[in-house]
C-alpha cells in the first residue's frame, strides 16, 4: 500500500468539534441487555466499558441521509468522495471511569488525513482524535480511525453461507467468549449507537451494492467485546487499549474473542474457520500516546 500525496482536505486538519452527551439509565440497561455476560465487572455506579461508542452520535433528519443510511454529509467530517466509509481501528486510554448519569463532553479533533492506494484501490483514513469529559474531570482519550473505499463492483456481493450459521468452534478456549452474531444483536446495537449504515440491517444493500456476502458485524460491537475481555483477563480496565479491524465478520456466523495463547497483551476476535477479524493489544507499562 503506497501513500499518495495530493491533499485536497489539508486544511480540514486541526478542526475542532464539540458535542454533549448523557449516560442515562436507560442507556445503560439497554447497552447490559445487548451484551449480557460479556461485559466486565466495574465499581458501583459505573458505566460499562465501551458505552462511549454510544455517545453524541451523528444525527440528520431523514431527508439529509445518503443512500448508505449514513448523514449525507457531515460537517465534522471532510467530504471525502469515495462512498463506502468504515471503522478501521483505534486506540483508547483510560483516565477514569464513565458513571451513570454523568453528563459527558464531547472534544474532537481531526488528527490526520491520509490518502493510499491499496490492492482494492483508492483509500482514505482519517484519524479523530476524541477527548470524553465527566465533571470529575478527563475520562477517556481517543484516536478513532476511519476508512473510505471505493464503491463495490456491481453484483460483487455473495449470499452469507448458511451452513456456517450454527457451526461450532473445534476447541474450547478458557477464558474465552463465543458469541452468536444475531441479526437482532445487530439491530439493537445499531440502535445503541444511533447507526443507520444498511450493511447491518439490510440484507440486499450489504449484498448487491457493497459486495458484502451478508450482513457485517459492526467493528465497535468487536471492539466491545475485546475491550471487556482485556478488562476481565487484567482484572482492572486496561490504560491504553489498541485495536484494530483485519476482515469483516459476517453475521449469521459464530465468532469467538479470546486471548492470543503465543502473546498475553493480544486479543482477537475470530470466526470458525480461524479468520481474525480484529485484534487489540493493552499496554502495562508507560503513558503512551494518541497518534
Amino acid at each position: 500500500m503506497r501513500s499518495m500525496d495530493e491533499n485536497p482536505f489539508a486544511e480540514w486538519i486541526g478542526r475542532k468539534s464539540e458535542t454533549e452527551d448523557i449516560v442515562t439509565p436507560r442507556l445503560v440497561a439497554s447497552f447490559r441487555a445487548t451484551f449480557g455476560h460479556y461485559l466486565a465487572p466495574l465499581g458501583e455506579g459505573e458505566a460499562p466499558l465501551g458505552i462511549h461508542w454510544c455517545l453524541s452520535p451523528a444525527m440528520a433528519p431523514m431527508e439529509a441521509l445518503g443512500a448508505d443510511g449514513h448523514p449525507a454529509k457531515n460537517r465534522d467530517l471532510p467530504p471525502i468522495p469515495l462512498p463506502r466509509r468504515m471503522w478501521a481501528g483505534g486506540r483508547v486510554e483510560s483516565h477514569g471511569p464513565i458513571r451513570v448519569g454523568d453528563r459527558v463532553r464531547r472534544e474532537s479533533t481531526i488528527g490526520s488525513i491520509t490518502r493510499k492506494q491499496g490492492r482494492s484501490g483508492e483509500l482514505w483514513f482519517v484519524a479523530m482524535h476524541h477527548d470524553y469529559s465527566t465533571p470529575r474531570g478527563l475520562a477517556i482519550r481517543e484516536r478513532h480511525d476511519i476508512v473510505y473505499r471505493e464503491a463495490a463492483r456491481p453484483g460483487g456481493g455473495r449470499s452469507v453461507k448458511r451452513s456456517d450459521e450454527n457451526a461450532g468452534f473445534a476447541d474450547m478456549i478458557d477464558g474465552s467468549w463465543v458469541v452468536e452474531t444475531t441479526p437482532t444483536l445487530l439491530f439493537r446495537y445499531s440502535a445503541l449507537t444511533f447507526n443507520g449504515h444498511r450493511i447491518h440491517y439490510d440484507q440486499d444493500y450489504a449484498t448487491r451494492e457493497e459486495g458484502y456476502p451478508g450482513l457485517v458485524v459492526h467493528g465497535p460491537l468487536q471492539a466491545t467485546l475485546l475491550y471487556n475481555l482485556t478488562a476481565v483477563s487484567m482484572g482492572r480496565t486496561p490504560r491504553h487499549f489498541d485495536y484494530r479491524g483485519l476482515s469483516p465478520a459476517i453475521a449469521g456466523n459464530p465468532i469467538r474473542a479470546r486471548q492470543s495463547a503465543e502473546n498475553s497483551s493480544l486479543f482477537i476476535t475470530e470466526g470458525v474457520s480461524g479468520t481474525i477479524h480484529m485484534e487489540a493489544s493493552v499496554q502495562e507499562h508507560g503513558e503512551g500516546k494518541s497518534s
